[in-house]
């Protein structure tokens, strides 16, 4: 009589669904297999960087016990204490490369940590098969942005980088109303913002301080060039230096560039042109800052036309709190941008004008023939303050290509083009910085319109602005 062997993983396949016909729909994820989380189970979720923002972010994916939180690492356990006493059962770690090595019960990983750290840490994680969620900007360079984008779909992981604007209502009522024609092709944006509310334009502090008690400095600066610790860096001010931020641009272009960028259905930029701030503490003599942000930048950027907007679109990003004009169909005591105008976003089409603020919030249109529209985002009409969040989780669970991962806004696939096109403007704002001895003073050779080949990632009219694509790694770190 022949035996027929099932193998112990298949029988105890056969008993789960046998309990799920009894009504039982409780499957265990180590039968399922990699990756697969069961409805029924609660995502269990690492936490890289568990201050400030991160703190907030991992309160909204753990929403009120809906998933585990297991892990927290933070290279500053003062930054991430109120965390850690939140949750006293999670494992600790200080160094994401042994929370990687140590622990196996993972599914998920939040990322927020300064942008400098941002593509290591994802992409460990990723190339852990865990799925990820990373702070904006997605990445601190143009390379790495393309590089997590290309190993989420290799890797196959669920993602979403942390502009939750994306997923509100009201970016999605700007698209209803642009698809559905009302202000026609648009060929002018602006956008604008009041950060830095950080120090920029300050010199390199060159003192050496001594560590805060319990910071892992070395680990903290990560793949950045080295520097000594300085309060000036951590926990706060990190934003406004090349090294490891990405300035006004990277801390607000994300959720302000967003709506333009997804209801136009942009892609890669093909020129781009900036123009800086300058301090002056001698006259005539502007300061040279080369390793600070600068204290407000003006920049360019033209798009190709789309298959959702038939012109090409030039787009003018303004921080430092220069905001453009009142635009003639919008009344001259109207608010442009958010309601106190700090943050926005203009886009002039054929037809008309529409506006929102930061996150898409109060969109409104404005028609040539006089008649407006104003979207009712009171509380009612907008998503839960988690729900960018949870949207992940859920999708997470789900798996990669299911249709909930699909209906995520701000997935790699999205998020990575958008973060390259946010950091062109970086790359032209250290370009135009760049210079070189001329007779008794300087030239500057990046002051000028640079054209960018984006698929290849590469400034073809100048080749120093290159250096930018690129980070140096610190030896001993890379991707």
């Amino acid at each position: 009589m022949k035996t027929n062997h099932i193998p112990n993983s298949r029988r105890k396949f056969i008993k789960a669904t046998t309990l799920t016909g009894l009504g039982i729909s409780i499957i265990p994820r180590h039968v399922m297999g990699k990756g697969f989380v069961p409805p029924s189970d609660k995502l269990n979720i690492a936490i890289v960087g568990g201050g400030g923002k991160g703190y907030s972010d991992a309160m909204n994916v753990w929403n009120n016990n809906a998933s585990n939180i297991v892990a927290i690492c933070d290279v500053d356990w003062n930054q991430s204490k109120k965390l850690m006493d939140q949750f006293p059962k999670a494992a600790k770690y200080k160094d994401f490369r042994k929370l990687f090595d140590t622990q196996k019960d993972i599914d998920a990983v939040t990322v927020s940590t300064p942008d400098h750290t941002h593509a290591v840490i994802a992409m460990a994680a990723i190339q852990s098969g865990k799925h990820v969620y990373v702070q904006k900007p997605l990445t601190h360079s143009i390379y790495e942005a393309r590089k997590l984008t290309e190993a989420a779909n290799v890797h196959k992981v669920v993602t979403q980088m942390g502009n939750q604007g994306a997923s509100g209502k009201g970016v999605q009522q700007m698209i209803q109303w642009f698809d559905d024609g009302l202000i026609g092709s648009v060929h002018q944006v602006h956008v604008w913002t009041n950060r830095p509310v950080w120090p920029q334009g300050i010199a390199t502090p060159t003192e050496k301080l001594s560590l805060l008690e319990g910071l892992d400095w070395n680990t903290w600066v990560g793949p950045a060039q080295w520097v000594d610790y300085h309060p000036l860096y951590h926990p706060f001010k990190w934003r406004g230096w090349w090294n490891f931020g990405t300035g006004a641009l990277g801390d607000m272009g994300c959720h302000l560039m967003d709506p333009p960028y997804r209801v136009l259905g942009l892609g890669y930029p093909t020129e781009v042109e900036s123009s800086v701030g300058a301090i002056f503490k001698k006259d005539w003599t502007p300061e040279y800052l080369p390793e600070s942000c600068p204290p407000s930048s003006r920049t360019q950027l033209k798009f190709s036309a789309t298959n959702k907007n038939n012109s090409e679109v030039l787009l003018t990003w303004s921080d430092g709190g220069i905001r453009p004009f009142h635009p003639d169909l919008i009344p001259p005591d109207h608010p442009i941008g958010d309601n106190d105008s700090n943050n926005g976003v203009i886009m002039i089409g054929e037809k008309g004008i529409m506006t929102c603020g930061v996150y898409g919030r109060v969109p409104k249109v404005y028609l040539n023939n006089g008649d407006r529209l104003t979207f009712d985002d009171s509380e009612e009409n907008t998503l839960p303050e988690n729900g960018h969040h949870m949207a992940w989780v859920e999708a997470c669970k789900a798996g990669y290509g299911t249709s909930k991962h699909d209906a995520l806004t701000s997935s790699f696939s999205y998020a990575g083009p958008l973060t390259e096109s946010v950091l062109m403007g970086n790359l032209a704002i250290r370009s135009y910085n760049l210079r070189q001895p001329k007779g008794k003073g300087f030239e500057y050779p990046g002051r000028k319109k640079l054209l960018w080949d984006g698929e290849n990632m590469k400034i073809t009219n100048f080749e120093e602005a290159n250096q930018f694509v690129k980070r140096d790694y610190r030896e001993g770190w890379s991707l």
